[in-house]
C-alpha cells in the first residue's frame, strides 16, 4: 500500500468527519498498524501539499494537515461511491460529451484517468458516455484545459454498456468476495489491541473496496445482470464496514488524544 493513497483513506474515512485535520504525529499513529512507517507518511504528506491536497495548519497537539476543499470534494465524492450513497434513478436516457482533447500528453492523460474514474466510457474516439450528467465533469474539463460539447441520447440500441468491460469487472467483484472474510480475519488476529485490530481491519476493507472506483462505473442497476456479483459484494461491505466502525473510532479518537 502507497502512503498516499493510506492517507487519501484515512483522511477520508476517518478524519473527513472530525474537522478533516490532525496533527502529523496522529497520523503517524494511525497508519502504523497498516504497515505505513513515519517517514513515508512524511514524505507523502509533502507531497500532498505540494499537489494541493493538504494544507498545514498549527493544531494543539502540535503541527497538522487538513484537507483543502479541492480535496473534500474529491474525498466526499468518493465516500458517496464507497458507500453508495445517494443513488441516482436513471430515466433511461444517455449523457454523451464530444472531447477536444488537449495537445500535451500529460493532460490528455489525466483528462482520460479522470472521465474514467467518474464513471464515463469512450465510445469512439473523444466521445463520452455515461448514464448520469457527472457534476464533476466541467472541473475535469478546466483541470486538463480540454472542451467538450455535450448532449443527451433518448436511447441506444443496443444499449452501449460494452464501453465498459464488464466481464473483468465480474471477474474482479467475484475474486473481492470470495477473499474479503479472509482479510478482515488475518488484520483482526494480527493485532492484540482489539480496537486496533478493528481499525486495520476496517482500513484493509475499505481500501481495497475502494479499488472498485477505479473499474465500476455505477451503471444503473436496471443495466446490469440479474446475478450481477457486485450486489452480493456492496452488502457484504457494508455489513463488515458497519461491524468494524466503532472499534476503529475508539482507536481513531485515542491517535488523537480525544
Amino acid at each position: 500500500m502507497q502512503a498516499r493513497s493510506a492517507l487519501f483513506d484515512v483522511y477520508g474515512d476517518h478524519l473527513r468527519a472530525r474537522g478533516s485535520q490532525a496533527p502529523v504525529a496522529a497520523v503517524v499513529r494511525m497508519l502504523d498498524p497498516v504497515g505505513i512507517a513515519a517517514p513515508a507518511v512524511r514524505t507523502a504528506i509533502s507531497r500532498m501539499v505540494m499537489q494541493g491536497w493538504l494544507e498545514p495548519i498549527q493544531l494543539s497537539g502540535g503541527r497538522g494537515y487538513r484537507t483543502t476543499e479541492r480535496a473534500n470534494r474529491r474525498l466526499d465524492e468518493a465516500g458517496d461511491r464507497v458507500y453508495r450513497r445517494h443513488l441516482p434513478s436513471w430515466d433511461g436516457r444517455w449523457h454523451l460529451v464530444f472531447v477536444e482533447p488537449p495537445t500535451v500528453r500529460a493532460p490528455r492523460s489525466r483528462l482520460r484517468a479522470d472521465l474514467t474514474f467518474v464513471g464515463y466510457a469512450e465510445l469512439v474516439d473523444n466521445v463520452w458516455v455515461s448514464p448520469f450528467a457527472r457534476a464533476e465533469l466541467d472541473s475535469i474539463l478546466e483541470r486538463s484545459g480540454a472542451t467538450a460539447r455535450t448532449a443527451w441520447a433518448d436511447r441506444f440500441d443496443p444499449e452501449p454498456t460494452g464501453a465498459w468491460d464488464l466481464s473483468r469487472l465480474r471477474t474482479a467483484y467475484d475474486g473481492w468476495l470470495a477473499s474479503a472474510d479472509g482479510l478482515v480475519v488475518r488484520h483482526l488476529d494480527a493485532h492484540d489491541d482489539e480496537d486496533e485490530a478493528a481499525f486495520a481491519a476496517r482500513f484493509h476493507l475499505v481500501h481495497e473496496w475502494r479499488k472498485f472506483l477505479f473499474a465500476d462505473p455505477g451503471l444503473p442497476d436496471a443495466l446490469l445482470p440479474g446475478d450481477w456479483p457486485g450486489r452480493e459484494a456492496a452488502v457484504l461491505f457494508a455489513e463488515e464496514a458497519t461491524r468494524l466502525k466503532p472499534g476503529a473510532d475508539r482507536f481513531v479518537a485515542r491517535c488523537l488524544g480525544a
